[in-house]
């Protein structure tokens, strides 16, 4: 599978963005996508990941503002973002993997995802 993510901009603090995960390859119905973001001088961290099975799992600093959801027949998932704030600043990806079970520590650390977009840049004024 090959992702592309897109939808970054630059807003106002309190504002809201939608990113994209778009998908070619076959199956993506069946994989874990997750959405991570890493701001300068920073390591990359988890924000939210959406299974197979439409269950969800967020980070406690994005938990309440953002919403993951996927649309299978578009082969996307999706990332709202609502009040968001300076410090969600960052370069946001998404990855994917094929692992069919909850997820698990390893995919909320971004370990050996099957595939990965490019980055879609988040700027937040305040």
């Amino acid at each position: 599978v090959q992702l592309q993510a897109s939808g970054g901009g630059l807003v106002q603090a309190g504002g809201s963005l939608r990113l994209s995960c778009s998908a070619s390859g076959r199956a993506f119905s069946n994989y874990v996508v997750g959405w991570f973001r890493q701001a300068p001088g920073k390591e990359r961290e988890f924000v939210a990941a959406i299974s197979a099975s439409g269950t969800t799992y967020y980070s406690d600093s994005v938990n309440g503002r953002f919403t993951i959801s996927r649309d299978n027949a578009k082969v996307t998932v999706y990332l709202q973002m609502n009040s968001l704030k300076p410090e969600d600043t960052a370069v946001y990806y998404c990855g994917a993997d094929s692992y069919s079970g909850p997820i698990n520590s390893r995919l909320r650390a971004g370990r050996n995802y099957d595939a990965w977009g490019q980055g879609t840049q988040v700027t937040v004024s305040s």
